[in-house]
């Protein structure tokens, strides 16, 4: 979303510009204005190493460090181009000539809007643009659910709105679009989630196998995380999904236990206070049987979590 936002809003500034992402994301964002420009570099590589190499200006954005985009990140750290850094994850890395960064910040849509506001630009904010912006804040903030929801969050989809923002079809495209075995798979892990009463956690595990059994495609499992939250009681919740040989690992809270920090200490991962990601370089037993072994240790930090 926030990609595409500035891709449409730089095409009215008269820009030649390209959208490079690492690797694919999932089918319901397909619809944004311009993902058919798209240029995914583990589909076409020696493409998008040529665009990233005669480019003069590079915008980086929803991450704050080059790792976080795998085998983009040597590309874009060798390259001769200007670099700015959009995000809104904690700790920035180092890498870029210019930062505009805000981690109380809703989501990068929303500060690519407040660089476009701060330009006295809004006006070119158009339907395309507002339609990836407000997909953008609505996909980061859970649907307007996380803390870093602010009044400006709200007067900013307000004014995208305004601009043509049509968020009915974006909540209808994003959220009511699921395949039949998508579905399946939720009441699957449902019915297997493990849920520590004690430790006020639960989680979700899922193979490469139950993935294949459900025809799991990019970006079913987005969004699961979150289901084990909405039992009472539940301040921390986790995903472990096996694809290609790794573990990756969702990380979700209510509250103020920083899953950031967790991620960042146990799992080589990070995030948010309230969302964050990791891995693992184990099977997908050891990982799981790693994370409820540390649960004791963080006891008393998750009993005493505050909404």
């Amino acid at each position: 979303g926030s990609s595409l936002g500035l891709y449409n809003y730089l095409l009215r500034k008269k820009h030649r510009v390209k959208v490079i992402t690492p690797n694919g994301y999932p089918t319901f964002l397909q619809w944004l204005p311009g993902d058919d420009k798209v240029i995914e570099h583990s589909e076409n590589p020696e493409i998008a190493e040529k665009h990233i190499k005669k480019s003069e200006v590079i915008f980086c954005l929803d991450f704050n460090a080059l790792r976080r985009i795998g085998d983009v990140g040597p590309l874009v750290k060798k390259a001769k181009a200007t670099k700015i850094l959009i995000d809104h994850h904690p700790q920035p890395e180092k890498f870029s000539d210019y930062l505009f960064h805000s981690k109380k910040s809703s989501s990068t849509a929303q500060l690519v809007f407040d660089l476009i506001a701060l330009l006295g630009d809004k006006e070119l904010i158009n339907r395309k643009s507002a339609n990836c912006l407000y997909t953008g804040i609505m996909t980061d903030t859970l649907n307007f659910r996380v803390g870093t929801t602010s009044a400006d969050t709200h007067r900013i989809t307000a004014e995208l709105i305004e601009a043509g923002a049509q968020n009915t079809l974006a909540f209808s495209n994003v959220f009511d679009t699921n395949s039949e075995d998508r579905v399946r798979m939720l009441g699957y892990c449902l019915q297997k989630m493990k849920v520590f009463k004690e430790f006020h956690v639960a989680f979700i595990s899922l193979s490469a196998s139950e993935l294949k059994k459900f025809n799991f495609q990019k970006g079913d499992t987005e969004g699961l995380v979150n289901y084990p939250l909405s039992i009472e009681g539940i301040c921390f919740s986790a995903l472990f999904t096996e694809t290609k040989g790794e573990i990756r690992i969702s990380f979700r809270s209510k509250g103020n236990f920083d899953v950031n920090k967790f991620a960042r200490r146990n799992f080589n991962g990070g995030g948010h206070v309230n969302a964050a990601g990791g891995e693992a370089q184990t099977t997908l037993d050891a990982a799981v049987l790693a994370f409820v072994n540390l649960l004791p240790e963080y006891k008393d930090d998750l009993l005493h979590s505050k909404a």
